[in-house]
């Protein structure tokens, strides 16, 4: 089984109603392009704005039930295809950096919001997410495990290592950062010890801070009736603005996955208590 995955690499526009339409316009070429699912980059709702203000903060996050957010799930039930729409969500004490997934019948099956905030930075001004979830996502020819991570979750190995413990064979990785040679390792990385796919869908250049290179890694490090290793790099975008297909092969990926040494099959958990230690 095939799970085609549409990357959304997209500049925002001004507004609400305007990031709306530029993202119904690419929802709509991802189903002509035949895609299974449609990846929005990080806090789509804003274009990942965080004023330093706590009121205009609040004024622009919006409710899972906003009309912008109902207004992709009946996107996502007309187009029969799944979109995972990210928004800058209303939350107290402080909003959230979220994404909401629904699958081809507008069914929501998957809300995550970012655990690893920035708060070295803008996103000071937002709640972190609590948990990291994984979901059956049906695509019609069959069922895949999807989980989620946003940006800088990236670079922690606890939240892979949990979405693998919980059985995630893709995980959906809204973005909006520079995807440079470092990022991009720790994105490989996380694929290999997890041995799960990984679509991260970025901003183009043009959005300040960001530079396109949406990324596919399929997690399958070698394959072996075939010598060598492979490239677990399946796809990159170029820098500029577009929706971009990428093929993730879910059959070869689990056959990877049950003959294969990484993820769960020899770890030593008991042996890892300083991880869930508060000591220094």
């Amino acid at each position: 089984m095939i799970l085609k995955v549409a990357l959304l690499q997209l500049l925002p526009g001004k507004d609400l109603e305007e990031q709306f339409m530029i993202g119904r316009a690419a929802c709509e070429k991802a189903k002509d392009m035949d895609a299974d699912v449609a990846l929005f980059p990080e806090m789509w709702s804003d274009g990942y704005m965080i004023p330093e203000d706590e009121k205009v903060v609040h004024e622009l996050s919006i409710s899972a039930d906003s009309d912008f957010i109902q207004g992709f799930r009946m996107l996502a039930e007309k187009l029969q295809m799944a979109v995972g729409i990210t928004f800058l969500e209303r939350h107290n004490p402080k909003p959230r950096n979220s994404m909401i997934l629904f699958d081809r019948n507008g069914k929501q099956v998957l809300h995550y919001s970012k655990v690893h905030t920035c708060d070295f930075d803008s996103e000071k001004m937002l709640s972190s997410g609590e948990d990291f979830h994984v979901a059956d996502l049906d695509i019609g020819r069959g069922t895949v495990k999807v989980g989620s991570m946003i940006c800088f979750d990236r670079e922690f190995p606890e939240s892979a290592r949990i979405l693998m413990l919980k059985g995630a064979e893709v995980v959906l990785a809204p973005n909006a950062c520079p995807l440079e040679i470092n990022r991009l390792a720790a994105l490989r990385t996380r694929a290999y010890e997890n041995m799960f796919a990984i679509a991260t869908c970025n901003y183009p250049a043009g959005q300040p801070d960001c530079n396109g290179h949406s990324v596919v890694f399929d997690g399958v490090a070698w394959l072996r009736e075939e010598p060598g290793v492979r490239d677990m790099c399946i796809f990159e975008a170029p820098g500029g603005e577009g929706v971009y297909l990428a093929e993730i092969d879910l059959d070869m990926l689990r056959e990877y996955r049950a003959n294969e040494v990484m993820g769960n099959k020899y770890r030593h958990p008991e042996k890892y208590g300083i991880l869930i230690s508060n000591r220094k």
